[in-house]
Parts: structure tokens; C-alpha cells; sequence
């Protein structure tokens, strides 16, 4: 019976732990300069479930991420929440270049044509920060040898690069 009970109470741990494992939320942009094309290139990844959250909270209904049309509610989406900004703090033009979508995350593609990493001078980003309070989103800036790392929240949106 004793073995029973201590069963019982793992079973109802290991339920009560998958239940709150989501408890944050987090997203990781990793920006790096391609030398052969001569493009930045961006890679977003957001948890899947937070980003359908998002849009059913936007739009009351469920998203398939695989549907072209579904996907471009997304695009619309991250590109009036995410710039990279110049020197002079004029956005840069950012090209869409497509996105996957699987149970656990989805991964936008962006790039900056003809755009070296360090023509950049700040970041802003709150994509998902404007639905969730407590998101987290990492910016790595990879220019070589060196890698910096930019966090945004809900108090800072935007960021130098430098």
C-alpha cells in the first residue's frame, strides 16, 4: 500500500510538473553577416504555443502555420514588431524570407541585402512582448570572432548595437 501511495504521489507530481512547464516565455534572434551573398541574416525562434496564443488572442481563431495565408498573418506580424535599425535610426529594410513551424517552435527568416552586420545601430524589438508580460527576447549579434548579446522585455524594447 505504502509503495502504492508514494506511486500515486509521483505520478500526480510528474502531471502537476508538466502542467507548469511553461511557465516562461522566451524567444532568440540570432543576427550574423553571410560574406558570400553580402547579406545580415536574421533567424527568429519563438515557442509555437506562445505564438499561437498570440494569434488566436488576436484574431479568434486557430492558425495553421503551414497555410501561405496563415503564415502572412504572421509576417505582418513580426515585421511591425522587430527592426534593425541604422546609424541614423532609420529602419533598415528587412526581406522576408519565409518561416517553418513544428509542435515545439517556429523559426522566421529575415535578411538585410547587401547590409553588413555593423551598419546597424539598435535593435528593436518586442515581438510577443506586447502579449505576454513576462517574454524574454534574446538578440545574439554574431560579427566573427565576436558574439554580443542584447536582451529585450517589456522595459526595453530597444537597444544599440554598439
Amino acid at each position: 500500500m505504502r509503495s502504492l501511495r508514494a506511486f500515486c504521489a509521483a505520478l500526480l507530481l510528474l502531471c502537476s510538473a508538466m502542467a507548469s512547464a511553461h511557465r516562461f516565455h522566451a524567444g532568440i534572434t540570432d543576427l550574423s553577416f553571410n560574406a558570400r551573398s553580402g547579406n545580415t541574416e536574421i533567424v527568429h525562434t519563438y515557442m509555437a504555443h506562445d505564438v499561437e496564443a498570440l494569434l488566436a488572442n488576436l484574431y479568434g481563431r486557430q492558425f495553421d502555420l503551414t497555410d501561405e495565408e496563415d503564415q502572412d498573418v504572421l509576417r505582418k506580424y513580426v515585421e511591425g514588431r522587430f527592426q534593425v535599425l541604422g546609424q541614423d535610426k532609420a529602419p533598415l529594410l528587412l526581406r522576408w524570407v519565409g518561416m517553418t513551424a513544428d509542435p515545439e517552435k517556429v523559426t522566421v527568416f529575415q535578411e538585410i541585402e547587401q547590409t553588413p552586420l555593423w551598419k546597424a545601430g539598435a535593435i528593436h524589438n518586442k515581438v510577443l512582448i506586447d502579449f505576454l508580460p513576462d517574454q524574454v527576447n534574446t538578440v545574439n549579434l554574431n560579427e566573427g570572432n565576436a558574439v554580443r548579446t542584447l536582451t529585450f522585455d517589456r522595459n526595453n524594447q530597444e537597444q544599440p548595437t554598439r
